[in-house]
């Protein structure tokens, strides 16, 4: 790329990026199904080290309100059980050897309620991001006009595809979010 060309791919991948992350931790939050994301962001002390359970077990959906966790090593069960517990996701673990049972309690109301604050959050956080993004491509810009390097009318013309950039990408987290709330809000 030469300086006098703005890096719109890059841009591009950046707010992908936010969006991408965004779905992630949507995975995290628990709709009353199952499912083995919901466990992703749990890490347990064994061996000395902190790993992600998806490390020491197989994590497993056996039923629809119903996840497993096989412990490869049994004398790692007790610290499984504790880390889900303790990992502030409302579970309540069972222990059955090497099996760690986890059955996904139903949503009640305020709880649902809860959980749409916090799409919401994360939300804001993936569309301030974009808006980061946005903000370093129009300063580059700003500084490539001032630089002699691209003129006035490469300047608007830039401007308006990081804007229409920022806009797609914003519109993406928009849906996710409205598809999450109704998702959540799901009886």
């Amino acid at each position: 790329m030469s300086d006098d060309e703005i890096d719109l791919d890059d841009i591009e991948r950046r707010m992908s990026g936010a969006v991408d992350s965004l779905k992630h931790e949507f995975s995290g939050l628990r709709t009353g199904r199952a499912s083995t994301s919901l466990l992703d962001s749990i890490t347990v002390d064994v061996y000395g080290a902190v790993m992600p359970l998806n490390q020491i077990g197989t994590v497993s959906v056996p039923e629809a309100r119903m996840l497993t966790v096989q412990v490869w090593d049994k004398s790692n069960s007790q610290a499984v059980e504790k880390a889900i517990r303790t990992s502030g996701l409302g579970l309540n673990p069972m222990l059955d050897g090497q099996l760690v049972r986890i059955p996904i309690p139903e949503l009640n109301e305020e709880r649902r309620r809860e959980l749409t604050r916090i799409a919401a959050k994360y939300s804001e956080a993936s569309r301030i991001s974009v808006r980061n993004v946005r903000k370093a491509g129009m300063d580059q810009l700003k500084k490539m006009e001032k630089d002699k390097s691209i003129g006035e009318d490469d300047h608007k013309m830039y401007a308006d595809e990081v804007q229409s950039l920022t806009d797609k990408f914003v519109a993406q987290i928009d849906t996710a979010l409205d598809t999450k709330d109704k998702e959540i809000m799901q009886v």
